[in-house]
C-alpha cells in the first residue's frame, strides 16, 4: 500500500512540525516513533512524550484506505534531509516495515504496531476557547521565556504563569531571582478568568511553532490540561500543578531613583564587562551618580573592566550588584531604544521597564559582590 506521496519539501515540513518532542532515546522505544494515519484523503502524524502530544493534518498524497502505524521520526527526518527539496518520496507498507523510495534512493524502516503508541488522554471537561493571533503570543514568549527557572525543585517555576482576563492576556516568568511579566491587549473579551502554569518543555516547543505569519493559535484550559490548535496541528500538554507565587508583591512601587538610558550602549557596556566575570561568579557593579552610571567586573586574576555612561539622573548615588547575565539577557529581548531603571538603594531590587510600556516589566534582586 502508498501511503504516502508527496515532495521531499512538503513531507520534511510535517514531520519537522511533531518531531520537536521527541527524544532519540527514551524508556519507550515507541515514544521514538510517529504515528501515521490515514484518515481519508489525508494523513495525520503524531508524536508524544506521554505529558504533550503534536497531531498534524495534511494531504500527503497516498491511497485513501485505513492505515496506521509507527517508524522512528528521526531517522525518517534524516533520510529525508539528505534528499533534493523537489524529490518526489513514496512511503509504502509492507508487512511490518516501510519502504521510502525517492529517485534511485530506497531505504528499508522498521516498524512498530499503531496501537502501542501511547496517545494522550484528553480531558473531557476544557474550558472556553479563545484566539490570541500568533505573533502577539511569539512576542509575550519571548518577552518572559528566559526568566524561567531550569529543573527547580520548586517546580511550579519551571514554565510560565498565563493569565486570560477580560481582554488581557498575561505572562510571568521566574526563578526566585528575577520575575517577567509581559502582557497584551486581546480583541475579544475571554468568557472567564483562566490562570494555568504551561510547563517549561511546552513554552519552548510553542516558540518553536509560533510564526510571525497571520493568523491565530487558538486555547483551551482544563484543571490540569492545555490544547492549542494552529495551522493544521494540534497541541495537546499537561499544565504543572502548583501555586504560583503572587506575582504583583514582588513588583517595586515606591522606588524613588528613576533613570531612562540608552538600551543598546548599556547592553554594549554589560557585555564588555562580563568578559571579566569568572564563570562561576557573573557579578557587575553598577555604581550610579548624578550624570554617570559605572558598570565595572572583576576576576580571580584580579583583572577588571570599567565602562561609564555619562545619563541624565539627579538622584540618590547608589552601589549595586547583579548577576550580569540577568540583565543582558533581559535588554537583549527588548527592541526598543530606551530603558527605564528605578531603584531604592543597593539592597532593594530593580524594575526595568520601557518608557511609556505598562506591558512588560521586569525585577531583578541584586547580588553581593
Amino acid at each position: 500500500m502508498i501511503v504516502l506521496q508527496a515532495t521531499q519539501e512538503r513531507l520534511l515540513a510535517a514531520l519537522q512540525s511533531v518531531a520537536g518532542i521527541v527524544e532519540r532515546r527514551h524508556t519507550l522505544p515507541i515514544l521514538a516513533n510517529v504515528l501515521i494515519q490515514r484518515v481519508g484523503p489525508l494523513t495525520q502524524l503524531t508524536t508524544s512524550d506521554l505529558e504533550m502530544q503534536i497531531r498534524a493534518t495534511a494531504d500527503l498524497g497516498g491511497e485513501e484506505a485505513p492505515f496506521a502505524t509507527t517508524v522512528g521520526a528521526r531517522k525518517l527526518i534524516d533520510i529525508l534531509r539528505t534528499l533534493p527539496a523537489e524529490q518526489r518520496v513514496t512511503l509504502e507498507s509492507s508487512g511490518e516495515r516501510l519502504t521510502l523510495k525517492a529517485g534511485k534512493s530506497r531505504f528499508t524502516l522498521q516498524t512498530l504496531p499503531a496501537h502501542d503508541f501511547p496517545l494522550v488522554q484528553e480531558s473531557p471537561t476544557y474550558g472556553p476557547t479563545f484566539a490570541v493571533p500568533q505573533q502577539t503570543l511569539k512576542h509575550l514568549l519571548a518577552r518572559v521565556s528566559f526568566a524561567m527557572a531550569v529543573q527547580d525543585i520548586r517546580y511550579y517555576l519551571n514554565g510560565i504563569l498565563f493569565v486570560a482576563e477580560g481582554c488581557t492576556l498575561t505572562l510571568v516568568a521566574t526563578d526566585g531571582h528575577r520575575l517577567a511579566l509581559a502582557s497584551a491587549e486581546l480583541d475579544s473579551e475571554l468568557p472567564a478568568r483562566q490562570e494555568v502554569i504551561l510547563p517549561r518543555k511546552t513554552v519552548l516547543e510553542l516558540q518553536r511553532l509560533l510564526s510571525d505569519r497571520e493568523g491565530v493559535l487558538q486555547m483551551r484550559f482544563a484543571a490540569n490540561q492545555a490544547k492549542f490548535a494552529l495551522d493544521g496541528m494540534e497541541f495537546v500538554s499537561k499544565l504543572v500543578e502548583g501555586k504560583f507565587p503572587d506575582y504583583n508583591r514582588v513588583i517595586p512601587r515606591t522606588h524613588r531613583n528613576v533613570v531612562v538610558l540608552g538600551r543598546a550602549p548599556l547592553l554594549a557596556a554589560l557585555q564588555r564587562a562580563a568578559i571579566m566575570t569568572s564563570d562561576k561568579f557573573k557579578g557587575v557593579r553598577l555604581h550610579l551618580e548624578p550624570g554617570l552610571l559605572q558598570v565595572a567586573a572583576n576576576n580571580a586574576e584580579q583583572e577588571e573592566a570599567i565602562d561609564e555612561l555619562d545619563i541624565e539622573y539627579s538622584g540618590d548615588v547608589i552601589d549595586i550588584g547583579f548577576n550580569v547575565n540577568y540583565l543582558t539577557e533581559a535588554l537583549a529581548t527588548m527592541g526598543q531604544e530606551h530603558v527605564r531603571v528605578e531603584l531604592q538603594d543597593g539592597n532593594a531590587s530593580a524594575l526595568i521597564t520601557i518608557p511609556g510600556d505598562e506591558h512588560f516589566k521586569y525585577v531583578v534582586m541584586p547580588m553581593r559582590i
